[in-house]
């Protein structure tokens, strides 16, 4: 029987690995999670009616692409985490389940369609992040501002948070990025610098605290904000060197979550770090003068990030309170 030239295309894109350069890497178990980490399967009619919503505006979400444990409990309350720039990413991150390799062209409606489902789920505060576009002479930065200005237009009372890749050798695209005034800026380090050769190799552990400074810098009302990984081999000592280093940068808010393997190509998880563990980071961080921190093995960069945002600005007016009252 014949096959069609469309179906034999398809057929291609179903066979086409999701992470081709990682294929002929050896295998690594994926280690039975302990009960303090345990999600309920996603159901239900508000799941479902967040999920046809995302795909007739032709969207993407990191919580699908990134196989994020929390979909369930954040699609039942209409809350996602809209990719834009595509859905294939230009760099190879051991730790990330999005798609790599060629990645797509871009579209021009992906702003505005970013906008218009902004205002039907009807939210307070929307997070908006992409894949890496090392193609891109500005890294993507010009699609994050049309992206920014369209949610005003449509959704003018809703707040707007922002997950950013680093922009690497785009002179420029930060400032860019940072001047259409999101609430949040969000950059994450993902893990200690002693770990990102294995883990992100792609990037570079400075320049990512170079551009969470120059946020502040370019205006210093955004509030700015930063996660971190456990579970990779870390340290504590070396978590708590990237809390200074990202207090030196005057980062507000710091989250910080259990890794969890995606797939046997992927990084191990070294071990499951306990709750105790994360009540001890956060007691540690907010000592060290962050605003707001997350700490829990589920805890990822936009998990409950409306409810955050609220206390983030609490947070800062109470700071501001306490400070006109010390020099008074």
């Amino acid at each position: 029987m014949a096959i069609s030239e469309s179906a034999a295309v398809a057929a291609g894109d179903r066979a086409k690995p999701r992470h081709p350069e990682k294929a002929h890497r050896p295998d690594s178990p994926i280690r039975r999670k302990p009960g303090w980490i345990r999600v309920k399967a996603p159901a239900g009619d508000a799941f479902n009616a967040t999920r046809k919503l995302v795909r007739d505006h032709n969207l993407a979400t990191v919580c699908e692409e990134a196989a994020c444990p929390n979909i369930g409990e954040c699609w039942a309350k209409k809350h996602a985490t809209f990719m834009i720039l595509g859905s294939v990413c230009t760099r190879a991150c051991a730790f990330c389940n999005v798609e790599t390799g060629l990645p797509d062209r871009l579209d021009p409606h992906e702003p505005e369609n970013v906008g218009l489902a902004t205002a039907r789920l009807g939210l307070e505060h929307i997070v908006v992040t992409s894949v890496d576009r090392d193609d891109l002479q500005d890294g993507g930065a010009g699609h994050f501002v049309e992206t920014v200005a369209a949610i005003r237009r449509h959704a003018p009372n809703t707040t707007v948070e922002i997950l950013t890749p680093d922009f690497l050798n785009k002179p420029g695209a930060v400032e860019r990025v940072a001047r259409a005034r999101p609430d949040v800026f969000n950059h994450n380090l993902e893990t200690v610098p002693r770990l990102y050769p294995a883990i992100r190799p792609g990037a570079r552990y400075f320049a990512s605290l170079r551009l969470l400074q120059q946020v502040r810098e370019t205006d210093p009302s955004i509030f700015t904000k930063s996660g971190l990984m456990v579970g990779l081999g870390e340290t504590r000592e070396e978590v708590y060197q990237v809390m200074d280093d990202l207090r030196s940068a005057d980062v507000d808010f710091l989250t910080i979550g259990q890794y969890l393997q995606p797939t046997r190509k992927h990084a191990p998880v070294d071990r499951f770090v306990h709750p105790d563990e994360f009540r001890a980071y956060e007691k540690m961080a907010l000592g060290k003068g962050f605003l707001m921190v997350s700490a829990s093995p589920l805890t990822r960069s936009s998990y409950h990030a409306g409810d955050d945002f609220a206390r983030l600005k609490a947070a800062r007016a109470a700071a501001g309170a306490a400070g006109g009252q010390g020099g008074a």
